[in-house]
């Protein structure tokens, strides 16, 4: 086997840790075809950031009609709602939430990684191409393919280890998300891998991939996810440090964030993941994901995108996108992506509160889920710009949120239990006390 030359490899390295290009796209890697059959909340074709998993443009943008009309509605509000997966009723679970912001040993960590996953590709290919027959081409075609489907049960393990570990204490909130970084980096390389060898199958004569090729690139993308996308991207850099929810039980994980306008959140269930289930059709899958989501499914027709015993479903709507991944076997939704416009979030319950010339509303929702803080004058009802807001979580100190904007508005994420919010404009301050997070709203067959 023909090693790659120094200045490929050094190449792939510099591209990397730089968020420039990805080691794949440099190698020559097909695109990655996880938005493959599916529109944005906008209405577009899905977008490629340089350094994350392609996805889907600003929920914010999603508002707008189309006649760009913020004010028309899109659908009646009123009984709206967007359920959502957590981890399991009844199982001991942790919470933390804290910043993830940019941090080179991380990134670097990351790079190489990447590099190396990028450079056995190119390996791959190149003995494939090195074979003299075609028999022989064939021969390590499937044995490119059956490493791959190896890798993928250790990526499972490596995965439901990290959920445990951080749910026992044993992994820091940023070696879980470290974790799960490197998980979905290694999972895209090797589908853009699958990609390279159904190419070199379909240029073989008389040999075509086999069918599990297609089932297994479906399964290697639910090792990624929005808010994994955010975390690599932060420690890279390229975005700016933003706070992340975490809740974790032993086979179960729950990350959200907020990033610009956006409401973002990926949920992992493993107890509803059958690995050994039979295959589900498209319109099974989309049967389950609408049942379990009505609301949500009601405002546009889901899309399906799978093979085997792995069914992904997309539905792009006019607040956002939801996406599921459906397991055979259990024919229950085990990974859903979340993304959702704060301007239209209805899962919120409000708390106002007067004093020292502040009025204060607290619109709460479920824990992990987005908090609206809102300062207004007393008097007046104008909106209160540059004013700090603080937050304390059961007897913790109090943490700043931000400071209010010109709307008199902050946002956070909601703890799991009572919370203080606080503002802040010395010599006046206002408490609003005793805040508690929402019940969630569960699919219908989580509830």
């Amino acid at each position: 086997m023909r090693a790659l030359p120094l200045s490929l490899a050094m190449l792939l390295l510099l591209a990397s840790i730089a968020g420039a290009v990805s080691p794949a796209a440099v190698a020559g890697a097909v695109a990655d075809p996880v938005g493959e059959g599916t529109e944005s909340a906008a209405g577009n074709a899905e977008s490629v950031a340089a350094s994350v998993d392609p996805t889907i443009e600003s929920a914010a943008d999603a508002l707008d009609g189309a006649d760009g009309d913020r004010d028309r509605p899109q659908v009646d509000t009123e009984n709206l709602t967007f359920r959502t997966l957590s981890t399991p009723s009844g199982v001991d679970t942790r919470v933390e939430s804290g910043s993830r912001g940019a941090n080179l040993g991380s990134s670097v960590g990351f790079a190489v990684d990447e590099t190396d996953a990028a450079m056995e590709t190119a390996a791959v290919v190149q003995r494939i191409e090195a074979a003299e027959t075609s028999v022989e081409r064939q021969r390590r075609i499937l044995a490119a393919i059956n490493r791959v489907e190896r890798d993928e049960v250790t990526l499972n393990s490596r995965q439901t280890e990290a959920f445990s570990a951080h749910a026992t204490g044993n992994l820091s909130d940023r070696e879980l998300l470290d974790e799960l970084v490197r998980i979905a980096a290694t999972a895209r390389e090797y589908d853009e891998r699958l990609d390279e060898l159904d190419a070199l199958a379909e240029e073989t004569d008389g040999f075509s991939s086999p069918t599990r090729l297609d089932e297994l690139q479906v399964a290697l993308q639910v090792y990624g996810g929005p808010v994994r996308d955010y975390a690599l991207s932060t420690a890279r850099g390229a975005m700016p440090a933003t706070n992340v929810y975490i809740e974790s039980s032993n086979r179960s994980i729950v990350l959200a964030t907020i990033v610009d306008d956006e409401y973002v959140r990926e949920v992992v269930r493993l107890d509803r993941w059958d690995r050994g289930g039979g295959s589900i059709s498209n319109d099974e899958a989309i049967n389950a994901t609408s049942a379990a989501y009505p609301e949500t499914a009601s405002l546009r027709e889901p899309d399906a995108f799978g093979a085997g015993s792995v069914q992904r479903i997309t539905i792009p709507h006019d607040f956002g996108l939801l996406r599921t991944f459906v397991s055979g076997g259990t024919e229950q939704v085990f990974v859903e992506h979340q993304r959702i416009a704060l301007g239209a979030f209805p899962d919120t319950e409000s708390v106002s509160v007067n004093g020292d010339g502040f009025n204060v509303t607290v619109d709460r929702s479920y824990a992990g889920g987005p908090v609206t803080v809102t300062v207004r004058n007393e008097e007046t009802g104008e909106p209160v710009s540059d004013v700090t807001v603080t937050k304390s979580v059961g007897d913790g100190d109090s943490q700043a949120i931000g400071t209010t904007d010109a709307d008199g508005v902050v946002r956070t994420l909601s703890p799991a239990e009572s919370y203080r919010v606080t503002v802040v404009d010395e010599p006046r301050a206002v408490f609003v006390d005793d805040l508690r997070p929402v019940a969630t709203p569960r699919p219908v067959d989580d509830e």
